[in-house]
């Protein structure tokens, strides 16, 4: 039997509440339509490319998506000394190149516990909490990396869009 992503339930958003929590509800937004534009699709579908030169896939999104989710909370937020999943210093790309079908379970399944251990990891943080920015070295808080969360995920859903549309047609908003 191969394996498909799972159909995504979406959550209510939360509309009114305090900063902390409107935040977090759209990042969960963010997060539940990339998992949606997946749903119900193999490991090959997921791996499909978008268009030559790009290496984006669906696969690659949700690979990028768990690196990311990981840099910006765990190692960045919270302080917590991780390595890399998919990239290295030498291989920034490891995400999108290095897809490989039949371990898109695997890949999906650590996609869902990177979100679980980053939320974990920053539940006792307060948005003033600060953190050093990778590149520059300048303070930024963790309010701005909710933010700059929610920003990736909105692009990532536009490229995530048409990559599903590229795969099946599949098309709309749940």
């Amino acid at each position: 039997m191969t394996w498909t992503a799972p159909d995504i339930a979406r959550t209510p958003q939360v509309l009114i509440g305090d900063e902390r929590a409107l935040l977090h509800s759209l990042l969960t937004r963010g997060r539940e339509i990339l998992l949606w534009k997946c749903q119900g699709l193999n490991g090959e579908l997921l791996a499909i490319r978008s268009v030559e030169p790009s290496s984006m896939s669906l696969l690659g999104l949700i690979r990028h998506m768990t690196e990311v989710e990981r840099g910006w909370f765990r190692r960045r937020a919270a302080g917590e000394p991780l390595d890399y999943v998919y990239c290295s210093e030498t291989n920034r790309d490891g995400d999108f190149h290095d897809t490989v079908p039949d371990q898109a379970e695997a890949d999906y399944a650590r996609f869902v516990e990177e979100i679980a251990l980053a939320d974990k990891a920053i539940a006792d943080l307060p948005l003033d909490h600060t953190a050093l920015h990778p590149g520059t070295g300048t303070e930024l808080s963790l309010r701005w990396i909710y933010l700059h969360m929610i920003e990736e995920y909105g692009r990532h859903a536009g490229h995530a869009d048409l990559l599903r549309e590229r795969i099946d047609g599949s098309v709309g908003y749940q």
